[in-house]
């Protein structure tokens, strides 16, 4: 008689928040925007910015050690840090490196894991492989991003977007069959590149004096065309994952999406059938943080509103530079 399969499940989450806020007013002393521009375009009221000088590391170490506090689980239990990111302290070492420090997590090994705002979905996804190869008991998926470092306050089409935190979630094996992470699906494709990227700072364009004098150590955005396939993706993986697990929008009890754009998620959820009532909201109060984006949303549904119940399912959707996008199906154990 064949065993069902091992699966990972979500055992707990936390996030970070910087205590600064840069609200929609604050914007309009920076660059020519309005308050009711950005509102009915993003659904963005306000975002968090972390103080200068404290870097991703800082935000990720946070959330991790809320995340275990909740499980009640000792740095020392646990086997591997994954951080997804794209605002990493520097280069090398890695976010991770300086996490598992900062834990001192003794026996973690771990690394960064870079899919614009796909990142926190891929970390889910791989922690959640190495729980199911049997080799690991517990994981730290983490997504945190510190996008205030790379973007341009005098650039209003991407100043208005995005914010700073982090959230991190432990991955345990599930001992109940048919529940836990259940499937995902993912997509890369190199398209994305001209319309989502930080042109200058890699080994293409060095960082040299032209490249700071031209700008191009900020996030640049074609916004039209990155909503254009934001909201087709990542609402194709959405119902895609339903389909292969015989499920419709009626059984999902929550979708939590990505927070990119009020606009995408909408169209997100209607092409999934299910209501805005079933959806996880809080890009008035967060904007766009990138890879953390998905776990505050878990954090609040979870922890803050206590919205989750044993045998609930739940979709997790995504999209981001690269391009990148993905979908995971979960069944609260």
């Amino acid at each position: 008689m064949a065993t069902a399969p091992r699966r990972a499940r979500i055992a707990s989450v936390g996030r970070f928040l910087p205590e600064r806020r840069l609200t929609n007013q604050d914007l309009e002393q920076l660059v020519d925007t309005t308050d009711e521009w950005i509102l009915s375009r993003t659904g963005i009221r306000e975002r968090r910015i972390l103080d200068p000088g404290l870097g991703c590391s800082f935000m990720a170490l946070r959330a991790a050690r809320e995340c275990l506090e909740r499980a009640g689980v000792s740095a020392d239990q646990v086997d591997a840090i994954i951080v997804g990111t794209v605002t990493p302290d520097m280069f090398f070492p890695s976010t991770a490196c300086l996490v598992q420090k900062g834990l001192g997590a003794e026996r973690a090994w771990g690394f960064d894991l870079s899919a614009g705002c796909s990142g926190f979905v891929f970390a889910l996804t791989t922690g959640a492989m190495l729980v199911e190869s049997g080799r690991y008991e517990r994981v730290l998926a983490i997504g945190a991003d510190v996008m205030s470092s790379i973007i341009d306050y005098q650039d209003r089409n991407t100043c208005i977007l995005f914010g700073d935190a982090a959230g991190a979630v432990l991955l345990e094996p599930c001992t109940e069959p048919g529940f836990g992470i259940l499937d995902y699906v993912q997509r890369i494709d190199g398209i994305g590149e001209d319309y989502l990227h930080m042109k200058a700072g890699g080994s293409r364009h060095p960082a040299s004096e032209e490249t700071v004098r031209n700008r191009e150590h900020y996030a640049y955005q074609e916004g039209r065309t990155v909503f254009k396939y934001a909201v087709n993706e990542m609402a194709n993986v959405s119902v895609e994952i339903l389909r292969r697990n015989n499920l419709v929008g009626a059984d999902v009890k929550l979708l939590v999406p990505h927070q990119a754009n009020l606009r995408i998620i909408e169209a997100c959820a209607k092409k999934m059938g299910i209501g805005m009532d079933r959806v996880i909201v809080n890009i008035d109060r967060y904007a766009n943080t990138t890879a953390a984006t998905v776990p505050l949303c878990l954090y609040e549904a979870v922890v803050e509103k206590q919205q989750v119940s044993r045998g609930d399912y739940l979709v997790v959707s995504a999209f981001g530079a690269g391009f990148t996008w993905g979908s995971v199906l979960v069944r609260w154990a």
